[in-house]
């Protein structure tokens, strides 16, 4: 009985062959619509043992055998397409699959990392653990598979759900300080550092400063490290300093973008409250470090920090490069989580100063503030 089976499945497939080159022949033009790609490989599987007469079948359709696989009934051949969606429809055959392409996934370490020389740091097994950095921006893309936010609370009472981000701006800042070593995507400043979510920003990238200050105060009273602040205004708020006083004066180091209205003469541009004698006001470099057109200058410059094409992490389990002084302020806040992860006895006020101590010189301090952060050198 399996002998009729066979004899009649590899006629019905010689069939199939002669009928396909009789269709070729008829419908071939000089204007052909489509073009023969040639023979493509696909995984063959049946549904009993394997016979040689179903490999012979193979060959007769213009097919090659070029793998059988030793623990399943399947192999691997090389045919034209449409002999392979022929051979989809008999009966005796479980699937016909065209072969895939499989990649290795890999970690790409963003240019900042390494500018900064936090890789360094992460070598002598220093990595930002224990430490928790308040991320007050747009939310965070709790689902991201690069990150892993411990937490939050936002302050924008039309997206009350702060794991979530429908601007992308706070999961690329958070992905800075904070993205997963986990041999996909990219690597964060502090990778193993505590990163929590405050919405202080609405999905259109704007907020109140009273929204701020409140994200302000949870910060504080949640016993958060640093605060990262990638925002900024042109217009100064007493309420606004005093909760940034208050918060360094709890002993929380809080650090904000300076600003991205670059250069206008000798004028002062820093937005605040990067501008706030309590925050670290930080500037962009590229990779040459030079300093970014677009980033803001003035007597209050602290430090300067990578903030051109910035690779990290964006909702969608995805990843762009972004611009600005709001991914310099990142990386100052995963420096500093790095620095008190190793050093647990500073204070916030050492901290900062060890930042600025340790800073490269690049030139004029109105436009450069004391030079672009070195983390190893902080953390020795």
């Amino acid at each position: 009985m399996k002998k009729t089976v066979l004899r009649t499945f590899s006629a019905m497939l010689s069939l199939l062959f002669v009928l396909s080159l009789l269709v070729g022949n008829l419908h071939f033009s000089a204007s052909a619509a489509s073009v023969d790609k040639g023979a493509k490989n696909f995984l063959v599987g049946f549904k009993s043992d394997i016979q040689t007469a179903q490999v012979n079948d193979i060959k007769k359709m213009g097919g090659q055998v070029k793998h059988q696989y030793k623990f399943m009934d399947t192999m691997l051949v090389s045919m034209p397409e449409p002999a392979a969606e022929a051979l989809k429809k008999n009966p005796n055959v479980s699937y016909v699959e065209e072969d895939q392409m499989a990649y290795a996934t890999a970690q790409t370490t963003p240019w900042g990392i390494t500018h900064i020389k936090a890789d360094q740091v992460h070598a002598t097994g220093n990595t930002g653990s224990g430490v928790k950095v308040a991320v007050l921006d747009t939310g965070i893309d709790a689902s991201h598979g690069d990150l892993n936010v411990s937490g939050g609370a936002s302050f924008v009472s039309a997206e009350p759900n702060a794991l979530s981000d429908g601007n992308g701006h706070g999961t690329h800042v958070a992905g800075t300080v904070a993205a997963l070593n986990n041999t996909t995507g990219v690597i964060g400043v502090a990778h193993t550092a505590s990163i929590y979510a405050v919405k202080v920003l609405d999905s259109s990238g704007s907020g109140t400063y009273s929204g701020i200050i409140q994200g302000i105060e949870w910060a504080v009273a949640n016993n958060m490290d640093v605060i990262n602040m990638s925002l900024g205004g042109s217009s100064g708020s007493t309420a606004l300093q005093q909760a940034c006083d208050n918060a360094y004066n709890s002993g929380v180091l809080v650090v904000a973008a300076a600003g991205n209205s670059g250069t206008k003469g000798k004028r002062n541009t820093i937005g605040y409250p990067a501008k706030y004698a309590s925050v670290m006001a930080v500037g962009a470099v590229d990779s040459s470090n030079t300093r970014a057109s677009f980033s803001s200058v003035g007597e209050e410059l602290e430090v300067m920090a990578p903030g051109v094409n910035v690779l990290s992490t964006v909702p969608g389990n995805s990843y762009d490069s972004y611009n600005g002084t709001s991914m310099a302020s990142p990386h100052v806040a995963g420096a500093a989580a790095l620095i008190m992860a190793g050093n647990p006895g500073l204070t916030n006020v050492q901290v900062r100063q060890k930042l600025n101590d340790t800073a490269i010189p690049l030139g004029d301090a109105f436009y450069y503030g004391n030079g672009v952060i070195d983390v190893y050198a902080a953390t020795r």
